[in-house]
């Protein structure tokens, strides 16, 4: 008696669910923001620095930022964000280390790191108000200095619309970034190697100057370098604080934007392309350090 010949088995039907991987799908929205108002934006303005009035390939938009008055702002521009970024990383840097490091109650950790948190998110025009409305020319500070302790800030020199006006300003967001990022690189710093270094009879400063401060020069640097960046691309609160009283690329570039420059509107997209060259400079330096901190630590 013959047996049945088996039934020829065709191709096995792939899932749904394995042909299309539905967890990536999370993804979609960043990606969909990302591509819409960072790349897009990005490839628009490289694309316009090149771009002449008639519509052809030109370098005149870039050899136009070689100019007095594009040169002073990109320098003026370049030492606001060294020094705010500078101020940024010793005053942070010192708050982050006496709040892991130092002696202080364990309950100021979580109001300090959730107050970071907000406060290096605040810019704009609500943080050029709070310091018009305390340090400007009639501002609650200025006034408490002046009536009751004879001090006169302006007198003294000091401006909220001049150089050290902005920086100071700026510093009100860069010292809490400088706090989020140097913490956990602060809490990598391992016990053992500061109790090594006790054994072997080195004192709090040398441990500091050969074990722990070379740990986190990677991180200290790539920190201010991205605090640089953070400074140097900030555009509202610059705008809204000084107005046109600063020559900085931000309110220049807002300016030929907004039409109150004549000529040629590409040399908007070249001062744009310059910032991305500076702040993306800065962010390189900012990753690779940071990469290499991470590799120390571990």
């Amino acid at each position: 008696m013959s047996r049945p010949s088996p039934s020829p088995v065709g191709p096995r039907r792939v899932p749904l669910r394995e042909r299309l991987p539905l967890h990536w799908l999370g993804l979609v929205p960043f990606l969909t923001f990302v591509t819409l108002f960072l790349i897009l934006p990005t490839l628009y303005i490289v694309v316009g620095a090149f771009r002449a009035q008639g519509g052809g390939f030109t370098l005149d938009n870039i050899t136009g930022l070689n100019t007095a008055s594009i040169r002073s702002a990109y320098w003026v521009s370049i030492k606001i964000s060294l020094a705010s970024a500078s101020l940024g990383c010793l005053v942070g840097f010192c708050m982050a280390a006496a709040m892991t490091l130092g002696e202080l109650p364990k309950f100021v950790r979580g109001p300090l790191l959730t107050f970071s948190g907000v406060a290096s998110n605040f810019a704009g025009v609500p943080l050029a108000f709070a310091f018009l409305a305390t340090l400007g020319p009639i501002g609650l500070v200025t006034v408490f200095l002046r009536t009751n302790l004879g001090i006169d800030l302006r007198a003294m020199g000091f401006n909220i619309l001049s150089f050290w006006g902005l920086t100071i300003t700026y510093l009100f967001f860069q010292i809490p970034l400088m706090i989020l990022i140097i913490t956990p690189a602060l809490d990598g710093l391992k016990r053992e190697w500061r109790e090594a270094a006790a054994i072997l009879g080195a004192t709090g400063p040398q441990y500091w100057r050969m074990v722990a401060f070379p740990i986190l020069f990677p991180s200290i640097l790539g920190t201010m370098a991205l605090l640089f960046a953070n400074s140097f691309g900030a555009v509202a609160t610059a705008i809204a604080l000084t107005g046109s009283s600063l020559n900085i690329v931000p309110i220049l570039l807002f300016a030929q934007i907004r039409g109150d420059v004549l000529g040629n509107p590409y040399l908007g997209y070249a001062l744009a392309f310059g910032m991305i060259i500076v702040t993306g400079i800065a962010n390189t330096i900012y990753i690779v350090l940071r990469a290499r901190s991470e590799r120390w630590q571990k």
